[in-house]
């Protein structure tokens, strides 16, 4: 028995290391590659094999249970140590601490000699340098007022080397938020533009000598000029330099690692390079960040389409709780509609009918305050698979439905799913003749037919419906 609890024991070891690398994300084992020095070649084969099973899930190699377990607990504390080195999200919390123990006059020696050495190392291409020089001008006066010299003149001469650099990187967060005004702007009123700010937000973008916090910043205004535009191939380049620069470990946090996830997500689904936005959709989930139920409502209409229902129901599940809890209502509403499609495509109606009655009842409001559309959609086409034609009549005409569609159909996202849904179900209460649905079918087609992404989720929904074609 007791040979049997030790073997027991190495085991459980060795699966919590398994579960610690599963966390990890290819470009973390990338750059741990890259940054290695081990004379240790079985500790090197360890890395490398982390690497394969992080980048490969489907491929898993079990790790050697051979091996002595030492080196796998010193191989963990190694990653751990090294990332947290280079987290900028972690060197940012450091900062934070060190300016509320200054401004309450708590501040430790040991506080104080990370802080001065974090001020030794710092340089104006810090992702964040603007924070480092706030909280150095705040210590500055901490220093003055105790006189304590040679700290004030250590601290004072990093202030005046690199004043030029804080002034620039102030002025160009300025910059940012003019630029955000117009992109927003844009966002909401197709007549208005922003393209005026593609050339100086690209040039910022790849300025070296700036900040990261800047150049990540004005990434992400990019990446909503170039999707309003659809200007996608010049996108596709700046995220190659951004993925080049996360390899050599710049700019990295696990947050800012899965917002780049979510992000190629999005950009391989726009270019309709459905692997790879499937790829980088299951790498956005694989850490709970803030935003996790929308990166899982991003991966799960990827699975949708590519009609991975089981897959889809899979992620789904597992967030549920998370669906539950979140403030987000854009997310919360976003998700019901989503698990409503994939338990109709599952053949689950009379759950989907069920959970979308639950749904409606406990967020009437929210649901007409957000993404109401994507709901009744999903909803309607549930009732009308199941026959319940006097029921999605009722709906409609309780909510106005079709009122509130042709309001909506002005937004470029829209597709005329609702009055083509109530056209079946008309035509089934004999509301509406056989050349009426036709007539709607046509319309919502020709509504789709420059836009090929539309069309194809026009004619998935009336194959979903087609044994009401012959109604």
């Amino acid at each position: 028995m007791a040979i049997f609890d030790l073997v027991m024991a190495e085991r459980s070891k060795l699966q919590k290391f398994t579960e610690f690398t599963q966390a990890l994300l290819p470009h973390e084992t990338g750059y741990l590659l890259s940054i290695q020095h081990f004379d240790d070649k079985v500790k090197l084969a360890i890395l490398q094999r982390i690497d394969h099973n992080c980048r490969h899930r489907q491929a898993f190699v079990p790790y050697d249970e051979t091996v002595d377990k030492r080196k796998y607990s010193n191989l963990k504390r190694w990653i751990r140590e090294r990332l947290q080195a280079i987290d900028v999200d972690a060197d940012y919390e450091r900062l934070l601490q060190a300016e509320r123990a200054i401004e309450t006059d708590q501040i430790r020696p040991e506080t104080e000699e990370q802080l001065l050495e974090r001020l030794r190392a710092a340089t104006p291409q810090d992702y964040h340098f603007v924070k480092c020089y706030q909280v150095a001008q705040l210590y500055r006066h901490y220093l003055l007022i105790r006189m304590r010299y040679a700290e004030h003149r250590a601290v004072a001469a990093f202030l005046d080397r690199y004043q030029a650099a804080y002034t620039r990187a102030q002025a160009v967060r300025e910059r940012l938020h003019q630029a955000t005004q117009d992109i927003v702007c844009h966002y909401a009123n197709p007549n208005a533009q922003s393209i005026q700010w593609e050339a100086e937000l690209a040039q910022l973008f790849h300025d070296e000598t700036l900040d990261g916090w800047n150049r990540y910043m004005a990434l992400v205004r990019l990446t909503f000029i170039y999707y309003n535009y659809r200007h996608l191939e010049p996108l596709r380049e700046k995220y190659a330099a951004l993925d080049r620069l996360l390899l050599q470990g710049q700019y990295y946090s696990r947050r800012l690692l899965i917002n780049y996830y979510g992000n190629r997500l999005l950009l391989h689904v726009q270019l309709k390079e459905y692997d790879e936005a499937e790829y980088y959709g299951y790498l956005s989930i694989r850490t709970k960040t803030a935003d996790y139920l929308h990166y899982v409502n991003n991966l799960c209409a990827v699975l949708l389409r590519r009609k991975k229902y089981d897959e889809a129901l899979s992620v789904m599940k597992a967030a549920l709780p998370e669906s539950r809890i979140t403030h987000s209502f854009h997310n919360k509403i976003g998700f019901i509609a989503l698990y409503l499609r994939c338990l109709t495509r599952m053949g689950r109606l009379s759950a989907a009918e069920q959970y979308a009655d639950a749904c409606l009842r406990a967020y009437r409001r929210e649901i007409f305050e957000h993404r109401w559309h994507a709901f009744f959609s999903a909803y309607l086409e549930a009732l009308i698979l199941q026959r319940h034609y006097k029921r999605t009549l009722h709906l409609i005409k309780r909510y106005r439905l079709l009122e509130r569609d042709q309001a909506y159909s002005a937004k470029s996202a829209y597709l005329p799913t609702i009055p083509l849904l109530y056209a079946f179900a008309a035509r089934a209460e004999g509301l509406l003749n056989d050349q009426d649905l036709e007539h709607a079918i046509r319309h919502a087609q020709n509504l789709c037919a420059d836009q090929p992404e539309k069309a194809v989720q026009i004619t998935s929904l009336l194959q979903d419906l087609r044994e009401h074609l012959a109604i």
